[in-house]
């Protein structure tokens, strides 16, 4: 596993465990095969993710979506770094963009890192096929404030420094583009 896989690891497992701490009062999820159940299937979609199984964990996030009640949030992050893992990009931008309008602190800046490195990656190809646009330059855009953010609030969730890198490197392909 690399070093930004554990990273990734690292900071959804601690963004699981801050939302886990908002949900004391939450209402039940309802008997206690159904609970049982669901913390099942999401330990399959997380040891998949882990394992590097990124459809399995990506149909599984999917599917608890379905009933993840107070656990929405959670466990569509957890959806959206299955679908940047599989290269599925856009969606995962897409996904990660929800969660951050919903959350705020530590939840929010994990998903603004995972849509800032999906929109960071759709740019990237762009610009190798030679294409990049106005989306290019505005998903980079995003992705630097995203970035930003993160590394202004919250530098212990970069541990390693590879989104640090990653963000300077956003400057360099911003100036291939204009």
């Amino acid at each position: 596993m690399s070093a930004l896989s554990r990273l990734r690891v690292v900071t959804l497992f601690a963004v699981a465990l801050t939302l886990g701490a908002c949900q004391v009062n939450a209402p039940n999820l309802g008997a206690t095969a159904s609970r049982a159940g669901f913390k099942a299937n999401y330990l399959v979609a997380r040891v998949a993710l882990e394992k590097g199984q990124y459809g399995k964990a990506e149909r599984g996030f999917a599917s608890l979506l379905k009933k993840a009640g107070p656990f929405e949030p959670r466990i569509r992050l957890e959806y959206a770094h299955a679908l940047l893992r599989a290269g599925k990009l856009t969606k995962a931008s897409d996904e990660a963009r929800v969660v951050a309008a919903q959350l705020d602190g530590r939840g929010r800046v994990a998903a603004l890192a995972v849509q800032a490195t999906a929109d960071q990656e759709i740019a990237r190809a762009a610009i190798n096929r030679g294409v990049a646009d106005a989306d290019s330059v505005q998903r980079l855009v995003s992705a630097k404030g995203a970035f930003d953010e993160l590394l202004t609030k919250y530098p212990d969730m970069d541990p390693l420094g590879a989104l640090a890198l990653r963000r300077r490197t956003i400057d360099v392909e911003l100036s291939t583009i204009n």
